[in-house]
């Protein structure tokens, strides 16, 4: 759907929206798709583009948490795994089965690990994917041959689940507009009251009014800012961390499987994944004071993960290894004198003095369920007919077979012309950087390579979405300043 085709649905709801979403993630994109498949008048308004925040910069990870089981939140991780199962179910095309092995160094890691794994498997509760088992020292390296073998006793396997998470996120948003939704992206909501929103188009910079039922705040990490738009002494709710994931070859971690150390040296959680062909190494907690739109990875969380990776890992990877670097804010709900790490990923929904509904928290494998509670919520303080939800069993948009797309723009990445145009023409990408870091994930990948495509997926996008040269040499500039920060400093 074109953009002028997207306003001109927003121009013909002439009464005011059932519903208003402030927020392009995963909450707000599924927040959306369950209010229009109940049949409520829905309009989604995203300041930036849809998921360029948090939501596509997580773990790539459907999972119920086995970190969580060790802080005793065994109802979100329960609730996870059946939205898991779900995910599975409804979107097969976009998520899939992940075997994981968690190495054992020392004689006590089996046993105990173990337990917790079997635990884990059993909370699934009729969505398990497998129960965990112990693997030998054979076995293991089989199953891991990118494990460090030296010292190793053995260790557990277990399953958990895998997305893209920007693929996902525009699938949900197409989701929405299958059941008649209208979804902007580039609109920045500038004023929010009880009667609804006032918006700038940022692309032609016209201001236009929206009025609804009830406002939903499902900004994530910009919450608390649009809660000053309606209240601007309101008392900040969120305690933002921030995760840095590192990419490297393949070849670091070949195979299928990936590798889980649920305890390193000094109590963090790290993880080494195949994903769309390359190692993704993940993933830090440190806390920062508020949300950039544009985070940046920080020194020690860098050297962090490759000093940690070249413990687990037979390849020890250095800084020369690193094809991209990203950073990821978790919007959590704030506790006072807790560490970032120990604040619950569940969710949490309050009304507002000023009448808008916010949700805060939440991670992205419940997103679903999250969006059913404030649905709920704001269907009845809105006083909107009952309608029950339908989004358990309800298929996620899934593009029709298409083969052949023609050669890759950069030997190092498979993204084609074909990619481009479609991401223009039916997935609502306006710039390059939607193209090449969430329609495809050719900057989470490999920045450099990102880069060297750049000048070639500016042309395509500039044909088809009707620019000039101009825009082309400002949408490649553009592109490369953002690119820098997807690598080292010392490669930069």
């Amino acid at each position: 759907m074109t953009r002028a085709e997207l306003y001109r649905r927003f121009h013909a709801r002439k009464d005011a929206w059932d519903i208003i979403v402030i927020g392009g993630g995963a909450t707000g994109a599924g927040i959306a798709v369950d209010a229009a498949s109940r049949g409520y008048a829905t309009l989604l308004l995203e300041q930036n583009d849809f998921g360029k925040g948090t939501s596509s910069r997580s773990t790539k990870l459907i999972h119920g948490g086995v970190r969580y089981l060790g802080q005793g939140s065994l109802p979100l991780v329960m609730e996870a795994l059946r939205e898991r199962g779900r995910l599975l179910r409804n979107a097969p095309h976009l998520v899939h089965p992940l075997a994981f092995v968690v190495p054992a160094y020392r004689w006590w890691e089996l046993p105990y690990f173990g337990t917790g794994l079997k635990l884990y498997g059993l909370l699934a509760m009729g969505q398990s994917l497998g129960l965990p088992y112990l693997l030998s020292r054979n076995e293991m390296l089989r199953r891991l041959p990118g494990a460090r073998a030296e010292g190793l006793r053995g260790g557990i396997l277990y399953f958990d689940g895998q997305f893209d998470d920007a693929r996902l996120l525009i699938h949900l948003a197409l989701t929405a507009l299958d059941h008649g939704a209208a979804l902007l992206n580039y609109a920045q909501v500038t004023d929010v009251s009880r009667t609804g929103v006032r918006f700038r188009d940022l692309e032609t910079g016209e201001e236009h009014a929206a009025a609804a039922r009830i406002v939903i705040n499902a900004a994530g990490p910009f919450a608390d800012a649009v809660r000053r738009l309606a209240e601007p002494r309101a008392e900040p709710i969120l305690k933002p961390s921030q995760g840095v994931h590192l990419v490297l070859d393949r070849g670091f971690l070949p195979g299928d499987t990936a590798l889980l150390v649920p305890r390193t040296p000094d109590g963090r959680v790290m993880f080494a994944i195949p994903w769309l062909g390359h190692t993704l190494i993940g993933t830090t907690v440190t806390p920062v004071a508020e949300a950039p739109l544009e985070p940046a990875a920080r020194e020690s969380e860098i050297a962090f993960l490759l000093e940690t990776a070249g413990q687990y890992l037979e390849k020890r990877p250095s800084r020369g290894d690193i094809l991209s670097v990203f950073a990821g804010i978790r919007p959590l709900v704030g506790g006072q004198g807790k560490d970032t790490a120990e604040l619950s990923r569940d969710h949490t929904i309050r009304l507002e003095a000023s009448g808008m509904l916010t949700i805060a928290g939440g991670k992205w494998t419940t997103y679903r369920r999250m969006a059913e509670d404030c649905v709920d919520r704001a269907a009845a303080h809105a006083g909107l007919p009952e309608r029950p939800c339908a989004t358990q069993h309800l298929p996620i948009h899934r593009w029709p077979e298409a083969g052949g797309g023609g050669a890759p723009l950069h030997p190092a990445l498979p993204y084609t012309e074909a990619d481009i145009l479609r991401a223009a023409r039916g997935e609502m990408a306006r710039t390059l950087e939607d193209a090449l870091a969430r329609r495809t994930r050719a900057l989470f990948l490999n920045a450099r390579a990102a880069l060297e495509m750049a000048p070639a997926a500016a042309a395509i996008l500039a044909g088809e979405l009707g620019r000039d040269a101009a825009w082309e040499r400002e949408q490649v500039a553009a592109f490369e300043r953002l690119a820098q920060g997807y690598l080292p400093p010392e490669m930069r």
